[in-house]
């Protein structure tokens, strides 16, 4: 790997750690998106890429909600249905619905979700932690974030990334 390859990593991997500080603001910068009714949103540096959905192979032996494995540049990437990883009922994919690539250090998955809302910053301060009830499942939930007309579960890309199978 070049070394401005790994000052890009570096850089990035240390705005994850530590977050944007603008005029005493700690902001996170998301991206939100739809499965099902509900909004969702994930750390943006986590998001290696987000792309309309292409033809995937599927793999015997595997839970319910990996869909199989897709082929991206040379890269075999598991393939993870959210809707039915939420236990929610599937649906037909339809021409809002996106791949969303997500990373965590070495971790890479693909995600199907059913469609994109917008690039969000939101100040740290405006994030609850999730309640105690949600922490026991699976830890999932980073924190629940406050906005003027809604709120937003925001997910945690290392946890949605572990894989069980």
């Amino acid at each position: 790997m070049s070394n401005k390859l790994n000052e890009v990593l570096q850089k990035q991997k240390k705005q994850i750690e530590e977050p944007i500080v603008r005029n005493g603001e700690d902001i996170i910068q998301l991206v939100g998106f739809v499965v099902g009714e509900e909004e969702y949103a994930i750390p943006i540096l986590n998001i290696q890429e987000i792309i309309k959905p292409i033809e995937f192979t599927r793999v015997p032996s595997v839970p319910e909600y990996v869909l199989g494995v897709f082929n991206l540049r040379g890269n075999v990437i598991p393939l993870i249905d959210l809707r039915k990883r939420f236990s929610l009922n599937a649906s037909k994919q339809s021409a809002t619905t996106r791949y969303i690539v997500m990373k965590d250090n070495e971790n890479i998955a693909g995600f199907v979700i059913d469609r994109l809302t917008e690039a969000i910053r939101i100040n740290r301060n405006r994030i609850d932690p999730p309640p105690e009830t949600l922490v026991k499942d699976k830890g999932m939930i980073y924190g629940i974030g406050k906005r003027d007309q809604n709120i937003l579960t925001i997910l945690k890309v290392e946890a949605l990334l572990k894989r069980d199978f």
